[in-house]
């Protein structure tokens, strides 16, 4: 039996043109793909560097508010026993002392051998050549010596770091600058003034961050903290 003839003209497939759309088509999917696949990357970039800004903010005010409460304000006391040192109670460290280029606390600390002292210190310093908030602790302290030692040593880390100082400082997050008052008298002071330093320790700190502009957070950040031993003490 004979098969059917099919005429010649449908028997041809796609033509170059044809064919040419289609590709330019299919190009083009493909890039409006890719942008959105980009878009979307960089925006769950953005949005983890900003979690990752936001929790290194709230661990450093954290530890920043920790410093503060557990700073000690009768250091005419002995450390312990073993401070028999022939020093008297005037050439103590301070509880806390402000020097314009960092904050040295005088803090207690529950150590593994037990109840010690420690120094910590915070100021603006470089870290990989950008500004950074940074932070300074000593080893526990338990004599006399050892905690004036680390008084000088705190003071000289903020002012040139070395290399064994670097090893004891943790960086909390960028900053472009730092400001500090003290409330005494009903009214937030500059903490360098005669007033001031001549008190022991102020009823409360106020703490104001510059955060860099382009990063996750930026703007000024403003944090009280009010001495729990404070008489009248304000929120």
């Amino acid at each position: 039996m004979a098969r059917p003839t099919v005429p010649m003209g449908r028997l041809h497939g796609f033509t170059l043109v044809e064919l040419m759309v289609a590709l330019m088509v299919m190009a083009l999917l493909s890039l409006m793909s890719w942008r959105g696949l980009d878009a979307m990357g960089r925006a769950q970039a953005q949005t983890q560097a900003r979690a990752d800004a936001v929790l290194s903010l709230q661990s450093g005010l954290a530890q920043w508010g920790a410093d503060l409460d557990a700073m000690d304000t009768d250091l005419s006391n002995p450390v312990s026993a073993a401070s028999a040192v022939a020093v008297t109670a005037s050439t103590l460290p301070s509880a806390m002392d402000w020097n314009g280029l960092s904050l040295r606390i005088t803090r207690h600390s529950n150590g593994t051998l037990g109840p010690s002292l420690r120094v910590v210190a915070w100021t603006l310093g470089d870290n990989a050549g950008r500004k950074t908030w940074l932070r300074w602790q000593s080893p526990e302290l338990r004599t006399r010596t050892a905690l004036q030692q680390a008084w000088l040593q705190a003071a000289a880390w903020a002012q040139s770091p070395t290399a064994a100082s670097r090893a004891a400082q943790v960086s909390v997050m960028p900053l472009d600058d730092w400001q500090l008052f003290y409330y005494r008298g009903d009214a937030w002071t500059n903490p360098g003034s005669s007033s001031d330093a001549a008190a022991a320790t102020p009823d409360g700190v106020r703490l104001v961050l510059s955060l860099p502009d382009g990063g996750p957070l930026a703007g000024k950040l403003t944090r009280d903290w009010i001495r729990p031993t404070s008489v009248g003490a304000k929120t």
